[in-house]
């Protein structure tokens, strides 16, 4: 089915590049803004147009995605885009920020523009292949078509309830990767074979986080997991996720550069240091 909805996509980081690019190969008319203009141009050589601005690039568009670093980029976004907006216009917010974040954004569109939070799973590899795990708040009825052009789609319930269930299983998964390099910690201190140790909690019901521990080839930064994990523990008391988020703030205060490395590196920075 040909689809000629023009579509605006703002934020082209590493996940926001190539599910914009999913996009354009599967022809849909496509403008694209990124705060480092540089970001853009393979995208633009490619056939993408590209805007000056966030209001630029959403001025004549039928659908919005954003794919932006947390909250505080989403507000300076919103500021700009939210006045431009026309009715029948469908909003899809695709960032990890919280269900807050969300309903704030909810509250500052136009009557008959249409928010959906749509936060995904799934690192820069599914990303590319279009195989992401979609978690979709609001009605996505306008825009299926295009969410199916990136993954598979949950729905989740109302506008928020995206954002609030991404924000859990980040928190699962970061948790679940600090438990892991500690426990790694603990196997080198009794003296114990590394190798050994990593297959006995791989066979274990900890294997997902340890494959993610030890991932090669993706890209979570550990900058973004600490945002998550500060979220999540604004909404509720979680003490052993506030501990998990003062470990990771911990490590990169000691080695900044691993603030934009992949969270596996932090954790083999934890299993290695004191």
């Amino acid at each position: 089915m040909e689809h000629t909805e023009k579509i605006a996509f703002l934020g082209l980081g590493h996940m926001g590049a190539p599910m914009a690019r999913r996009l354009l190969t599967a022809g849909h008319p496509l403008t694209v803004w990124n705060r480092t203009r540089a970001r853009a141009e393979p995208l633009v050589a490619e056939g993408a147009a590209l805007a000056g601005s966030p209001a630029g690039a959403v001025r004549d568009a039928d659908v919005v995605i954003t794919m932006l670093a947390g909250p505080d980029a989403l507000t300076a976004v919103a500021d700009a885009v939210a006045p431009e907006l026309r009715p029948g216009t469908t909003w899809i917010e695709m960032s990890t920020v919280g269900p807050d974040a969300v309903r704030e954004l909810a509250a500052r569109l136009k009557d008959g523009v249409n928010l959906v939070d749509a936060p995904v799973t799934g690192s820069t590899d599914r990303a590319a292949e279009g195989t992401l795990g979609i978690l979709a708040g609001g009605d996505t009825a306008a825009v299926d078509h295009v969410l199916a052009r990136l993954g598979t789609v949950t729905r989740t319930g109302p506008p928020g309830s995206g954002a609030a269930l991404k924000l859990v299983v980040n928190t699962a998964v970061i948790g679940g990767v600090g438990i892991v390099a500690e426990a790694l910690r603990l196997a080198a201190a009794l003296g114990l074979d590394g190798d050994t140790a990593r297959d006995a909690l791989r066979a274990g019901p900890l294997g997902g986080a340890v494959e993610r521990a030890f991932a090669d080839g993706v890209l979570f930064t550990t900058d973004l997991a600490v945002k998550d994990l500060r979220i999540a523990t604004s909404a509720t008391e979680l003490p052993v996720t506030t501990t998990v988020l003062e470990r990771l703030r911990r490590t990169t205060r000691h080695e900044p550069a691993l603030s934009h490395a992949d969270i596996a590196q932090a954790a083999t920075h934890i299993i290695r240091t004191s």
